[in-house]
């Protein structure tokens, strides 16, 4: 039987959260294992590298358009059940890739199982702050995303193993298992209902979230900060082989370090917001400027680039909790499921602009050793985003009682 939905006043983590975690990790495998079957892919549907890449772009878009339509959908559902909705979403399009006859299904079938995702993590990370005291809301985010680094570590490897030796498809087959495993243990443990889940919102309401100045400079934040990591990361096979000198059969294991990294960040990361919202924000985001800045000499060295790469990682994944926890605060109740869902669509944004601008570094004729300098300028964007974002709030706390109404964004 479901717990309570009372925040728990142990030291342990609900168990409800690791529910939370199995889901995250199937949808984190689901994103990131396909750029490890393009080969395979290409060669079975018999389409061009470049059209399967367009498997990656394809899941992103979904990603982005699906958060907040899904999310308006099911805002007349109890969280729980929408939760299970969304993994039965995703579980059913991994089935439709692993039976896909053609490109065109598999392309829509990779298309449906992301309409899930965003909203599978902005609804997730709204109950995950339920279950726990308000000192530890940024720690059980981040737990639920530890599902999503654990994936990219473990799961994405797997995959491809799996694709290698059994056929692209198995790998499929066998994500789709795990969905139907997060949809038992999520029926199974996340409480029916969560503190403040109260009635219904309209969907009109839960649009006016976007009428919040202050969720709004969350979310480009979120767009700025994760765009730089993309910079580098999408074009990371590439920068170790042809300016560090890797082999490409060693670039596997250097992703292992960046996963490695990613958990790491994501806890530290958690942990620090728990303590300081504010200071973990701006934090991270100093550090993610300084990691990047710093790649541009690492990449001349061996041992610094593959410690460049897991303090990438770190950095990176530090910076994930505090900027879900600062947007989920101002939404402010009402419309929270929105705002959290418009984040992470936020954050595959973000990844989609940085790559963008890493292949226009490189079609000018920067080169791929400028990638690391064009990559910290979009977190340098983002501190400067937060630091008004905060300066907003200290202004707004030196008014007058009166004159707060008036003054909220």
């Amino acid at each position: 039987m479901a717990r309570s939905p009372s925040p728990s006043s142990s030291k342990r983590m609900p168990t409800a959260l690791y529910a939370l975690t199995v889901g995250a990790f199937g949808i984190g495998t689901t994103e990131f294992v396909i750029m490890g079957l393009l080969l395979q892919v290409a060669a079975d549907l018999k389409v061009s590298l470049t059209a399967a890449g367009l498997l990656i772009s394809g899941y992103a878009l979904g990603v982005f358009v699906g958060a907040p339509l899904l999310t308006a959908a099911t805002g007349r559902l109890k969280r729980k059940t929408a939760l299970l909705a969304l993994m039965a979403i995703f579980t059913l399009g991994n089935l439709i890739c692993a039976l896909a006859p053609s490109y065109a299904v598999l392309m829509a079938a990779r298309v449906v199982t992301s309409l899930a995702h965003g909203t599978f993590f902005g609804v997730g990370s709204v109950v995950a702050t339920t279950l726990v005291p308000a000192d530890r809301k940024a720690s059980a985010i981040s737990l639920m995303f530890t599902g999503l680094t654990v994936a990219t570590l473990l799961g994405v490897p797997a995959g491809a193993w799996l694709g290698l030796h059994f056929g692209w498809r198995a790998t499929f087959w066998a994500v789709a298992a795990v969905g139907v495993l997060a949809f038992v243990v999520i029926a199974l443990l996340v409480p029916a209902a969560q503190a403040g889940e109260g009635s219904r919102l309209q969907l009109r309401e839960e649009f006016k979230v976007l009428g919040r100045g202050q969720v709004l400079l969350g979310l480009l934040a979120t767009v700025l900060g994760f765009g730089g990591v993309f910079t580098v990361f999408t074009y990371i096979q590439p920068l170790l082989t042809q300016v560090t000198g890797f082999s490409e059969a060693a670039v596997s294991a250097i992703l292992l370090v960046f996963g490695a990294g990613m958990i790491a960040g994501n806890w530290l990361g958690g942990k620090w917001a728990d303590r300081a919202l504010v200071r973990a924000l701006l934090g991270t985001l100093v550090l993610l400027i300084v990691v990047l800045a710093g790649m541009s000499v690492a990449v001349h060295s061996e041992v610094a680039a593959v410690i460049g790469v897991g303090l990438m990682g770190a950095a990176a994944f530090a910076t994930v909790s505090p900027l879900q926890l600062r947007v989920l605060q101002k939404a402010e109740g009402a419309g929270q499921n929105m705002a959290s869902s418009l984040n992470i669509a936020a954050f595959n944004l973000g990844n989609a602009i940085g790559a963008w601008l890493g292949g226009m570094v490189i079609s000018q004729g920067w080169g791929l050793g400028a990638l690391p300098w064009a990559a910290a300028t979009m977190p340098a964007a983002a501190l400067l985003v937060a630091l008004w974002s905060v300066r907003r709030d200290a202004a707004r706390a030196r008014l007058p009682q009166g004159g707060v109404a008036g003054a909220r964004a």
